[in-house]
């Protein structure tokens, strides 16, 4: 898990993206092309919450979310999602 230098407001977390699979379990290597964009990854950074809704999930925290959920942003040459707690659907 990497440390980044900002702060996601309200109930937002930045979530750090798995890596797509390389290859199948048969070991055929699956093209970029076709790669399945990950619906996994790590918490790496959590707003404070509502005022009436404070944050479940914590920084390090491996999750699940939906397949569009959040928007893609790039902190000093990294890509991450951005996105509300509600978008995370399983604490792995």
């Amino acid at each position: 898990m990497t440390k980044v230098n900002i702060k996601p407001l309200a109930d937002r977390v930045i979530i750090e993206s798995a890596k797509a699979e390389q290859k199948t379990a048969g070991g055929i290597i699956i093209p970029d092309t076709a790669k399945e964009k990950p619906q996994r990854g790590t918490v790496v950074a959590v707003g404070p919450g509502k005022k009436d809704e404070p944050m479940t999930l914590k920084e390090g925290d491996v999750v699940l979310y939906g397949k569009y959920a959040g928007s893609e942003i790039s902190i000093e040459g990294k890509d991450y999602l951005i996105m509300r707690e509600s978008d995370v659907v399983a604490v792995v």
